[in-house]
């Protein structure tokens, strides 16, 4: 019987489990390895820094849950990935061999890029939801004595739509506490424009959220690189583009939040800090082909924010490009038809879409938009906005801790969306 180790259990990885689970069936032993028992439902972040949520409510057990279909788990992480001896070396010294490796691990934070970035030093995050627990604390204590405030993306970050989402959600809960005329907010992102998103913009996103911020008096600051963060202040240099240097500013702050950097997790990087070679970029993040598989260790596969993509454009600033949902769910599909393929002693021949589907919910608002494919030219590009985008995302979230709870194969949510919008479903 063949030997599967899913790393990882974000989206990325339980639906990566509940898919091989359900296509290779018991032709495989499934193992999923993480550094925690608990998968949480990374979208509801937003949610959980201003009190909408709570941690628990985004939670699940994965011990329990993974063993009712036959999964099994490990706690333990990994420290160390020897992908020409098909092993993990766990955190408590073990060492797990496998037949096929599937990589979800998400990103490693690069908080310690910038002076002062993070929750070790001035600056939140809600990347996690730990960090989102911790930001939930400052949010009340801020709420109670407010002030300037600034939110953003900085250089190298790879998923904007976040940053967008606590901005709008902090203005609308402000103004629900009444307290937003004493709150000056500034947003602060590498991209190039505001709505660009990694992806060179989707359908009209660049005036949607332009619009949705000035109506909000929000100010903004693109093309920018965050050089420090004190308690004070974060200090920021603006970029005209072709490169030179624009402005700097020294923007006062009594609280602030920030997307970081990513880059690979620690297993990923070899001896001298880059990319363990021919797995991995520099960057750490996994090189695949096609198929979503290695081109070095053909065995090991990827999916997720783990994945290696390049920019869709060159940009005064470093700007990464995100991985939606949707894309995961399409790489998730590919992945498990490709190692059923290679168990059967045949080739892998899927390929994942790699189409982007985003809801980004502004709290009593929201713009979601589609592009496929994700990177330019596009069959489609289209992107609206409305309160539906908040009812969606509600429903999003719902439907998608139901499907971890209970271990469905079925498509995604997202998927959902893209036919109540008149999108006809896409061939993985």
């Amino acid at each position: 019987m063949s030997r599967i180790v899913v790393l990882g259990a974000g989206i990325g990885g339980i639906a990566m489990a509940y898919e091989l689970r359900s296509v290779v069936g018991r032709k495989a032993d499934i193992t999923v390895v993480s550094n925690t028992e608990w998968f949480h439902f990374v979208p509801s972040n937003p949610w959980v820094s201003v009190g909408w949520r709570e941690a628990k409510d985004i939670k699940v057990h994965l011990p329990e849950t993974l063993g009712k279909y036959g999964i099994k788990f490990s706690a333990a992480g990994a420290t160390k990935l020897l992908p020409a001896e098909n092993k993990l070396v766990l955190g408590d010294g073990s060492e797990m061999e496998y037949d096929y490796l599937v990589i979800a691990t998400g990103p490693d934070l690069a908080f310690d890029e910038i002076e002062g970035l993070g929750p070790q030093g001035h600056s939140s995050s809600i990347c996690h939801v730990d960090h989102a627990e911790e930001m939930n604390r400052k949010w009340e204590a801020f709420c109670a004595d407010p002030g300037p405030m600034v939110v953003g993306a900085v250089q190298g970050a790879s998923c904007f739509g976040p940053a967008y989402e606590f901005a709008l959600i902090a203005n609308a809960d402000l103004r629900k506490r009444k307290v937003r005329d004493k709150v000056p907010m500034t947003f602060v992102t590498s991209e190039p424009y505001i709505g660009h998103l990694g992806l060179g913009g989707v359908g009209d996103t660049k005036s949607q959220l332009e619009s949705l911020m000035r109506d909000r008096d929000i100010k903004w600051i693109t093309n920018a690189k965050v050089e420090r963060v004190t308690e004070e202040a974060v200090e920021v240099v603006e970029f005209n583009e072709d490169g030179s240097e624009k402005k700097r500013h020294t923007l006062p702050s009594k609280l602030n939040m920030f997307i970081p950097g990513f880059r690979g997790v620690n297993c990923m990087m070899d001896e001298t800090g880059k990319g363990i070679e021919g797995l991995c970029n520099p960057r750490g993040f996994v090189l695949v082909d096609d198929y979503q598989r290695n081109p070095t260790f053909k065995n090991v596969y990827a999916v997720g924010v783990c994945v290696a993509i390049p920019p869709v454009e060159q940009t005064p600033v470093p700007v990464g490009v995100p991985k939606t949902g949707y894309m995961i769910e399409s790489m998730v599909a590919a992945v498990g038809r490709n190692i059923l393929h290679q168990i059967e002693g045949r080739e892998p021949t899927d390929r994942p879409t790699l189409n982007a589907v985003c809801l980004a919910d502004f709290g009593d608002s929201g713009v979601a938009f589609v592009a496929l494919p994700q990177i330019p030219p596009r069959n489609v590009n289209w992107s609206g906005e409305g309160y539906w985008v908040h009812l969606a995302k509600v429903g999003f979230e719902k439907y998608f801790l139901r499907k971890v709870r209970s271990g469905s194969g079925e498509p995604g949510y997202e998927r959902v969306v893209l036919k109540a919008l008149g999108i006809e479903r896409l061939k993985n």
